[in-house]
């Protein structure tokens, strides 16, 4: 345990896995899964898609109560709307996607033909562009009502992210995503992986600070704060704010690779959005 906690501290402060040494995606992986495990011996690896519910007792027994009524069920139906609504052209989201809604499990991925990072929002909005469609907004408003029903239809997929070995400009967005990660900024100097990975559990303000691992499974999110559903870019945007620093955009290079690496740490749990949280 001595041992996993010296190692943590010294890759934040070293910006990264694996930039004293080289190590690859899938060491990485490993790393991340022995921290975690070790750090919360009795929480069963597939309980990490909960979210901070997975190590908050008391945030869990309401998260459960609310589950009850999901906040979120609006706006799947708006998203399942959009789906079966036709485009101006008489095309739809189908003709873009012709194995059906169930296809968040595919994001984010790696393309090799533009060379980027692809993720599902991305790709909603060049299905609608193509069709001559006005794209949505990342953040807020419809695109959370079709990324809903999407995930909704989607869960109990396995992420599976993988990092192609014949194209290098895969593993340099990988490990853009990793050093984004692990570097400090903003006023108050944090990284992601203060909050996420070195205190983990820890209780800030009054807010349990969640486990990395597994974030982005449950989104988009109908958070209380909000008042409504949002995307995980939003959550990215929010987090540079608290640490008072200037967010990127949100779909830019910058906030995808991020998306990337911290995805390829959630291989291996299942999808359960939308989700609900506080």
């Amino acid at each position: 345990m001595k041992k996993i906690l010296l190692t943590c501290a010294a890759l934040i402060l070293t910006a990264g896995f694996g930039t004293a040494t080289a190590s690859t995606p899938e060491e990485d992986k490993a790393a991340w899964d022995r921290f975690y495990q070790q750090r919360f011996p009795n929480v069963p690896e597939e309980d990490y898609n909960n979210g901070v519910y997975t190590i908050d007792k008391v945030g869990r027994e309401n998260w459960e109560a609310i589950e009850e009524f999901p906040p979120y069920e609006p706006f799947i139906d708006a998203g399942r709307e959009m789906w079966e609504t036709p485009f101006a052209n008489g095309k739809g989201y189908r003709d873009c996607f012709p194995n059906g809604p169930a296809i968040a499990g595919n994001y984010p991925h790696w393309d090799k033909e533009t060379g980027m990072v692809m993720t599902l929002p991305l790709a909603v909005n060049n299905c609608l562009e193509a069709n001559g469609e006005k794209p949505l907004k990342y953040k807020k408003g419809p695109i959370n009502n079709i990324l809903s029903y999407i995930a909704f239809e989607s869960r109990g997929q396995v992420v599976n992210v993988e990092i192609p070995g014949d194209d290098p400009r895969a593993l340099e967005a990988y490990e853009e995503g990793k050093k984004f990660y692990f570097t400090r900024r903003g006023q108050l100097n944090f990284s992601c992986a203060h909050c996420h990975l070195q205190t983990v559990g820890m209780v800030l303000r009054t807010e349990t600070l969640g486990p990395a691992k597994g974030h982005p499974t449950h989104f988009p999110v109908y958070r209380s704060k909000w008042g409504t559903v949002g995307t995980l870019h939003r959550r990215f945007t929010g987090c540079n704010k608290q640490v008072r620093a200037k967010p990127f955009k949100a779909q830019g290079k910058e906030y995808r690779n991020l998306e990337y690496f911290l995805t390829h740490k959630s291989n291996g749990l299942e999808l359960n959005g939308p989700g609900a949280r506080k």
